[in-house]
């Protein structure tokens, strides 16, 4: 799986937990539960409080929570991490496909 992407815009958000990298982020700064619409993907971690730069325009590297095919719409799973979409709000779609979680991998952003 390719680390690359071409981020066209991101946005400082104050984090209001601590959020791993390359995770959905909610626009309050969350990392995103299950199904939750997402501003974007945490380009780094930060810790309850510190700034986080969140990818929101273009594509980004996401973390998988489980093995997804190319192409797929996805949403986050209670980690924020990305998975096949089922009931919850499509926050991406997957240029490329996950073998396994915790593979990661390239989403065009469909931020919500």
């Amino acid at each position: 799986m390719g680390k690359q992407c071409t981020t066209l815009m991101a946005l400082p958000v104050k984090a209001a937990g601590a959020v791993d990298e390359y995770r959905f982020v909610t626009a309050t700064g969350a990392q995103a539960g299950a199904g939750a619409n997402a501003l974007g993907v945490s380009e780094f971690a930060a810790a309850t409080g510190e700034m986080v730069s969140v990818a929101n325009l273009g594509t980004a590297i996401v973390e998988a929570g489980a093995a997804i095919a190319a192409g797929a719409a996805v949403q986050s799973d209670a980690d924020g991490r990305a998975v096949t979409k089922d009931a919850g709000a499509t926050v991406a779609r997957t240029l490329e496909a996950a073998a396994a979680a915790g593979d990661f991998i390239e989403v065009a952003l469909i931020p919500n």
